[in-house]
Parts: structure tokens; C-alpha cells; sequence
């Protein structure tokens, strides 16, 4: 059985790597797609384990070259996911690509059957407190992601999944029970009910 994809995405302070990373905890064998992306590490991000980090023109050469599958302008910086996470994943339970919407868009296109979740804060003003309590980004930043993500919401439609992050616990136990749920779709384990029923013996006379 092929690894269970699944996107990530939501506004900056919904709490998307919090709970990405509590997935990860309670799942075993998951991948996190790493992405590329030109914008400087901030403190404490390693280059390989939360970005792949990349000066702008090598990522401009990998879009020419065809090596992205997906790739987006974010706040002025590039970011992308490489064609080669997948073959990467092949070994593993499921792989998350954790990636705004127009990233999402591009991915769903290529890979139909991929799992989306769009995570959203319970409230605008949660949203800004969350933003606030950042201690990475100055005022203007804040009030520019404050703004961006309106925008972003906008674009829950497309997503299979919206998931309101209110009670971090509670949203923690409804993306493991998405997860779980998808492993059971009829899509991914026909091939194995079709094997139960060929080397099903032929009742006794």
C-alpha cells in the first residue's frame, strides 16, 4: 500500500506545526516533507529538518529544471516541494507536506486522491494573540500575517477537512482520527478485499 498523503495547511498561527508535530508523536512511521524555501532560517531551524534552505537563485534554476512539484511566492521568499519527497516516503506509513494553499492546489492536481486539512483558529482574535505571542517576528510582520490570513481562509473550500483549533487536545484527537479514517478508504485497501475473495476456497459440496 502506497504511503497515506496527506496536506497540512492553514493561516500562520493556527497552530498547523503543533499539531503536524503532535501527529507525529502519536502516528509512527511518518514522513514530514521537507520543503525548500529562500527565506533565512530563524533561531533554532536546522537546514534539512524544518526547510530545505536555498539561495534564490538555485531555487529559480530547480523551478527550470522541473524539480519542484509545487512552488509559491510567501512574503516576498520562494518556497517549493521537491518531486523527489514521495519517492522518499515510499518505506513510510504516510507523508505530511506541510504547505499554504497554492501549494495545496498545484499538489491536489498532480495527485487527486491526495488527504487535505485546513486548520483554523476558533477566532480572529485568537489568531492575532497567537501571532503576537511570536517572539520571532516584529509588529509590522505580525499585522501583515494578521492581514494575509483573511485571505488565506478564504480558500477552505478547497480542502477536504477544515479542522477549528480551539482545544488544542481535542484538535490534536481529530487529525490522528482524520488520519485514520483515511487509511481505511475503500480506495487504498480493495486491492486487498480483491485478494481475500480470489484465494477464498470454494465451499465444501
Amino acid at each position: 500500500m502506497k504511503p497515506l498523503a496527506i496536506i497540512i495547511s492553514s493561516p500562520s498561527g493556527a497552530g498547523k506545526t503543533t499539531l503536524t508535530t503532535r501527529l507525529r508523536e502519536r502516528i509512527p512511521n511518518l514522513r514530514f516533507s521537507v520543503s525548500h524555501t529562500t527565506r533565512a532560517p530563524r533561531k533554532g531551524e536546522v537546514n534539512g529538518r524544518e526547510y530545505h534552505f536555498v539561495s534564490r537563485q538555485e531555487f529559480i534554476d530547480g523551478v527550470e529544471r522541473g524539480d519542484f512539484l509545487e512552488w509559491a511566492v510567501v512574503f516576498g521568499n520562494l518556497y517549493g516541494t521537491s518531486r523527489a519527497e514521495f519517492a522518499l516516503a515510499e518505506n513510510h506509513r504516510g507523508i505530511i507536506f506541510d504547505i499554504d494553499h497554492q501549494g495545496a492546489r498545484q499538489i491536489k492536481a498532480a495527485e487527486p486522491n491526495i488527504t487535505s486539512v485546513f486548520v483554523i483558529p476558533p477566532n480572529m482574535a485568537v489568531l492575532l494573540e497567537r501571532l503576537k505571542g511570536r517572539a520571532s517576528e516584529d509588529e509590522a510582520t505580525v499585522w501583515k500575517r494578521y492581514a494575509e490570513a483573511r485571505r488565506e481562509i478564504e480558500h477552505y473550500g478547497m480542502f477536504d477537512y477544515v479542522l477549528v483549533n480551539d482545544d488544542l487536545d481535542v484538535a490534536t484527537t481529530q487529525l490522528i482520527s482524520i488520519f485514520l479514517a483515511e487509511e481505511c478508504r475503500r480506495i487504498r485497501n480493495a486491492n486487498v478485499a480483491e485478494a481475500l475473495l480470489a484465494g477464498a476456497l470454494a465451499p465444501a459440496p
